[in-house]
């Protein structure tokens, strides 16, 4: 079956939000895409279209409410005639340099993981190091689901997010579900779970954001002086249902973050800064890159509010790199300001008062897919001081 729905009360702006939320509305929708100011969506749900028109109708009712328009603020821009326009995943997937398991999953390798490799050193060497007093940490893949829940990121994201559990410790239960594994001659999607029965409630979720870690443990701390710098990478997921057919959304992804905790100028000082060193790599890179204010994709009721507010108080900041075959962009690199949201959360103090909090991240596969989609594998066709820099860490890395 197919529906479609007309957008002509949104800003054009706003129907690529509309039509990434609307992956959500149902299980069965199989594809959706944006055609004539119309939304279209095909699926084999048991509702039908009605239930589908609906739901999506509550969406567009959620976006179009008040005077918000989405419109672009474009704080810098650096355009380059680049070189390539093809399809780097699927150049990637005939060269056998990632393996895609399925939509937004994928194995990366050679020469896409060393160019991974060289981009979380140069954020960590050229940006993350200019900070005085940087410290670097290492944090889990799994955070707790009470942790998570002080980010606010249930109320916020609930669609992103993976829940894990485990089977109950109960020798009856763990060889009841091996037997009816072996039974059903192994493991299929389709094999029914009773997590109620089998299963207890999960108290972990999947990491969606490397900062949140930083947070937890700083939680009931003081800290001294006018504030801290620090640097982290980690594995994050986020559940983005048929989205993750896009260019450069994953199910699973590498963040390296660099965080900023402490008083209120040391925190959007730093930020400041943070933004210039952006940019000056963007040009030193010769990327076709440009950096515009975002919010993000909120999902709940109150998406209006939050994101407004996220937009006219300038919080967010997204470096996107320009995709030529696609001819969109995609954000490689944000840079938040979150205010005193965590360190009231997490009580981190500065002298009486809570502490304010700030981050850059920087999505290492987006950058790599990005900059091979303008530049292509030949390594002649790359900008002459990336190749110079990427030479010289391989050097090093042997």
């Amino acid at each position: 079956m197919e529906c479609k729905i007309s957008l002509e009360q949104l800003a054009e702006s706003q129907h690529g939000q509309v039509k990434y939320a609307s992956a959500f509305v149902d299980e069965h929708i199989e594809d959706i895409y944006i055609a004539d100011g119309h939304l279209h969506i095909k699926h084999n749900s048991p509702n039908g279209n009605e239930a589908i028109i609906e739901r999506v109708g509550r969406l567009v009712e959620r976006f179009s409410k008040g005077d918000f328009g989405f419109k672009e603020n474009i704080l810098f821009e650096h355009k380059v005639d680049t070189p390539y326009e093809g399809d780097i995943i699927a150049e990637l997937v005939e060269r056998k340099a990632i393996k895609i398991l399925e939509p937004g999953l994928f194995i990366f390798r050679e020469p896409f993981s060393s160019l991974m490799r060289f981009f979380d050193y140069s954020f960590v060497t050229k940006i993350a190091k200019r900070f005085e007093g940087m410290q670097e940490e290492h944090y889990p893949a799994v955070i707790h689901a009470e942790t998570l829940n002080k980010t606010n990121h249930f109320t916020s994201f609930p669609e992103h997010i993976h829940f894990l559990t485990h089977l109950r410790e109960d020798l009856d239960v763990i060889e009841s579900f091996s037997q009816s594994i072996r039974e059903a001659g192994g493991w299929n999607k389709d094999h029914t779970l009773e997590l109620d029965r089998n299963m207890p409630k999960p108290s972990f979720t999947m990491n969606p954001s490397t900062c949140y870690h930083c947070y937890e443990g700083l939680q009931d701390e003081t800290l001294e002086g006018e504030g801290i710098v620090v640097t982290a990478i980690a594995k994050c997921h986020r559940f983005e249902s048929k989205n993750h057919s896009d260019f450069g959304r994953l199910l699973d992804f590498s963040m390296r973050e660099i965080i900023f905790v402490g008083k209120p100028d040391f925190v959007k000082e730093n930020r400041l800064k943070s933004i210039e060193y952006l940019k000056e790599l963007a040009v030193e890179w010769n990327v076709d890159s440009m950096m515009e204010i975002a919010n993000d994709p909120f999902f709940t009721n109150d998406f209006q509010v939050k994101a407004s507010f996220q937009r006219n108080q300038e919080m967010k900041y997204e470096l996107r790199l320009t995709i030529p075959h696609v001819k969109k962009s995609i954000a490689c690199s944000s840079v938040n300001f979150h205010s005193n949201t965590f360190g009231n959360a997490f009580n981190i103090k500065m002298g009486k008062r809570n502490a304010v909090t700030g981050c850059v991240g920087f999505g290492i596969e987006r950058w790599a897919f990005a900059f091979l989609a303008q530049y292509g594998l030949d390594e002649q066709q790359w900008p002459k001081a990336f190749r110079e820099q990427y030479h010289a860490w391989q050097e090093k890395a042997l």
